[in-house]
């Protein structure tokens, strides 16, 4: 039973982790990286936009599906337009083509590359601020310095968050944004500089208690596999 839980803490430390071990991995391995920072972007850039870009677009558009914003035909249907995201996926190919499917991809990099650091360099500055040198930080400590970097990073994260939907749903009646920053420019022309504060109160209510969690599962379990 032991060795069982220890195989279910390892699969979800490795989940957790993965993000920093690839680029501690990929720092100590190759030569070409000015930094941290430097590494983050360019891994992100080459590779995880490819794979998670789709990925979030089948989320935002099954999420939106059932409201009129959402639907190609509202005033035809039972409201729901996708079986599931294979299905939505699919679909948005056969409507929209394989760009259609990387719809909002720039708006994600440029959201995750600057987060993605903060997140980070808020946890493990704040564990070292509040432990006492020498000692590693205390449950009270991570779930502190987790939920802080969870919303610091959200905080910042939010205005491009809110780019990113807008371009992921621009295809479901036709196209109203060339890009990026066309988005930005239109969107707070229409409803106010606000616009980009949309959800930030509900994103960082949510991004403490998450990552406070996320930050404490991990460490603990780092413990038992030691």
């Amino acid at each position: 039973e032991k060795t069982y839980l220890l195989q279910i803490g390892w699969g979800y430390t490795s989940l957790l982790g993965l993000p920093s071990i690839s680029f501690q991995v990929r720092l100590q391995t190759q030569s070409d990286y000015r930094g941290i920072l430097d590494c983050i972007i360019r891994t992100y850039r080459q590779e995880r936009a490819v794979v998670l870009a789709p990925v979030d677009l089948i989320k935002v558009r099954l999420q939106n599906q059932t409201h009129p914003w959402g639907l190609r035909n509202p005033a035809g249907g039972s409201g729901t337009q996708y079986w599931g995201p294979v299905h939505c996926g699919a679909s948005i190919y056969q409507e929209e083509g394989l760009r259609g499917l990387f719809r909002g991809t720039w708006a994600l990099v440029l959201r995750d590359t600057p987060t993605l650091a903060i997140y980070f360099l808020t946890y493990v500055s704040l564990c070292r601020g509040l432990s006492e040198e020498g000692q590693e930080p205390g449950p009270r400590t991570v779930l502190l310095a987790g939920g802080c970097a969870g919303t610091m990073s959200w905080a910042l994260a939010n205005p491009m968050d809110i780019i990113k939907a807008r371009l992921q749903m621009d295809g479901v009646k036709g196209v109203s944004y060339r890009g990026v920053l066309h988005c930005i420019s239109l969107s707070v022309q229409q409803e106010g500089p606000k616009v980009l504060l949309k959800g930030l109160t509900l994103n960082c209510i949510r991004a403490f208690p998450v990552n406070a969690v996320t930050f404490l599962s991990y460490e603990n379990i780092l413990k038992l596999i030691r």
